[in-house]
């Protein structure tokens, strides 16, 4: 149930950051920035947050966020017909938006106990 709870803080968080940089930054529709905001908060809840960050630390768990949310930002935004140097731009300020609400985040995180269990595997797998 815990994951449940962060998803959708996570998941949230996202969505509001993002429409605002995307939304007024490139004129992006709104079904455009859920997409991204659910592609990318699962895929960052995943490998950012129960797999890098209990192996590391807040700040390279950060950096790699940062790196993977500027990729799927810059990517599907491409895919979504927004092209050229703006497209960068907006997913460089994007991303950079994303890395402080995920330093923020990991320690909400860390203080939760989400994440691996000892063995490595993900902590809503059961250890038989």
């Amino acid at each position: 149930m815990e994951h449940v709870k962060t998803l959708l803080i996570k998941g949230a968080a996202t969505l509001i950051l993002l429409y605002l940089v995307l939304g007024p930054g490139l004129g992006m529709a709104f079904e455009n920035v859920l997409l991204i905001s659910l592609v990318l908060g699962v895929v960052s809840y995943i490998a950012g947050d129960l797999v890098i960050l209990p192996k590391t630390n807040n700040k390279i768990a950060t950096a790699s966020d940062g790196v993977l949310a500027f990729v799927v930002i810059w990517l599907m935004g491409m895919a979504f017909g927004f092209s050229g140097g703006a497209m960068v731009i907006t997913a460089l300020v994007a991303a950079a938006v994303m890395g402080a609400f995920e330093f923020y985040f990991h320690a909400y995180i860390a203080n939760k106990e989400v994440g691996m269990n000892r063995s490595g595997s993900p902590k809503w797998q059961t250890d038989n």
